[in-house]
């Protein structure tokens, strides 16, 4: 028995996908005549379904990431894959999973809505992994491990040493949550992916590619992995205005490029910025297109930001991160706003 056949849930073993009238015939630019999906005859633009698999779509993320096109798997948002991961390897309340906070609050949403237990093992105070931690509450149903690195919302890299032992001595799958990876100067798991087994890598179009109101996440994992992520995903989970969308957007690749250059000198320039204000305690490393600094209030300087018309998130309710304001990194003009409304306050 493999290391995935253990992981993945009895009943999804022998689940039955279903099976839509685009699965069963799929080719869409041929001159048939259409009567199989009872959609309306009409044509305007959206009147047929769209395709299921999403191939267009993968076969561009598929030349762009070097991964082959089996290995990929399209959501609705990145909130979606892991949804599926869960359902298809988590059994409700026998198995747990094991989050590292402070991190992306959804892992722990998820775990809920599927009644899941949820491990806490928080990061070390500058903000690593506590591999010996993790181990140590980790059992034989310790089914997901979440890695979000760059982490939401310190903005750090986890390191390759911490990752690499997870990787090898954690017992279930280990999920490395790279929404921020464009905006880092570490490489990308997707690298290494053909070495571990147990690797799940989500990304997305909605930071780096700004299209977050398309809603598109992306799976990679091996090939046993998205063919039993693909037995339960909805059947036409990615829509067509998505499908088109991305596919535009993945071809705009210098453009895409020069946005994050324009992001990253921005950071360098709010990192500076930020440091000589005097309520500004600390202005933490990043690897994202975001800055986590420590203030003197977190609360107060949050209100008085709003009252300027500059909204920010304040994170001073999570886990080692009291008194601590996130700033994303805006156009030029957003960011000499945001600078002068701080030096104000």
């Amino acid at each position: 028995m493999g290391v995935i056949d253990k992981l993945v849930r009895e009943n999804i073993k022998t689940l039955k996908p279903y099976s839509s009238a685009r699965d069963e015939f799929k080719n869409l630019n041929s001159a048939m005549v259409f009567l199989d999906a009872n959609e309306n005859p009409f044509d305007n633009g959206v009147n047929r379904y769209p395709d299921p698999q999403q191939i267009s779509v993968k076969k561009e993320l598929s030349k762009l990431k070097g991964i082959n096109i089996n290995q990929i798997l399209l959501g609705n948002g990145s909130d979606e894959v892991l949804d599926l991961i869960f359902r298809a390897f988590c059994e409700p309340k026998v198995d747990n999973i094991i989050t590292l906070p402070p991190t992306y609050g959804m892992y722990k949403v998820l775990a809920n809505i599927n009644n899941i237990e949820e491990k806490e093992v928080l990061l070390t105070p500058d903000f690593q992994p506590d591999v010996n931690s993790v181990l140590k509450v980790t059992n034989e149903n310790s089914k997901l491990l979440f890695l979000c690195s760059p982490n939401n919302p310190t903005g750090n890299s986890f390191s390759k040493e911490n990752v690499e032992l997870l990787l090898n001595s954690f017992q279930g799958l280990v999920v490395i949550d790279e929404a921020y990876i464009d905006f880092s100067s570490e490489k990308s798991w997707l690298e290494r992916l053909k070495e571990f087994p147990n690797l799940i890598i989500t990304q997305t179009l909605s930071k780096a590619y700004g299209m977050a109101g398309i809603r598109l996440g992306i799976c990679y994992a091996s090939e046993e992995i998205i063919t039993i992520l693909n037995k339960i995903k909805p059947p036409y989970n990615v829509n067509e205005l998505t499908q088109q969308k991305a596919i535009d957007r993945i071809f705009k690749r210098q453009e895409i490029q020069n946005e994050i250059e324009k992001i990253l000198v921005e950071r360098s320039k709010l990192i500076d910025k930020l440091s000589a204000i005097s309520f500004i305690k600390k202005v933490y490393a990043t690897d994202a297109n975001f800055v986590l600094v420590k203030v003197d209030d977190a609360n107060k300087r949050y209100t008085q930001l709003i009252d300027k018309g500059i909204v920010i998130r304040n994170r001073t309710t999570q886990p080692l991160c009291e008194n601590t304001l996130r700033f994303t990194v805006g156009a030029e003009k957003e960011n000499i706003k945001l600078i002068n409304a701080l030096k104000e306050i």
